[in-house]
């Protein structure tokens, strides 16, 4: 038997590359957060619920609205200034980036 001929470079690593032993094996798929379906204007039940609920929160920042009532982030600030000019509740702590407020007791103050 003869010896084969030397095959080049390019079709020694085209051969590498497209064998079985040259792909990595995937160990994850990975998992995919699921998209949460936020309100981006206030319906009325919702409002009724913000009106009535949201008040007697003992801690009130956008982000428990957000989660509570499935409002967006901007609706939730909204709500909370709206909150706020009817003395509802008052601010405990105020951050450029998150508001915490707690429910104004009548007569505290």
């Amino acid at each position: 038997m003869a010896p084969k001929p030397q095959a080049s470079k390019e079709a020694k690593a085209l051969a590498a590359a497209n064998s079985s032993k040259g792909k990595k094996k995937k160990w994850s798929k990975g998992k995919m957060k699921e998209k949460v379906n936020n309100q981006v204007l206030f319906d009325q039940p919702t409002y009724d619920k913000l009106l009535a609920e949201v008040p007697k929160y003992k801690m009130i920042t956008p982000s428990v609205l957000s989660d509570r009532l499935r409002l967006n982030g901007s609706l939730a600030r909204a709500a909370i200034r709206e909150l706020l000019e009817k003395n509802l509740i008052k601010p405990v702590a105020q951050h450029s980036k998150q508001g915490i407020y707690t429910r104004a007791v009548a007569g505290k103050d």
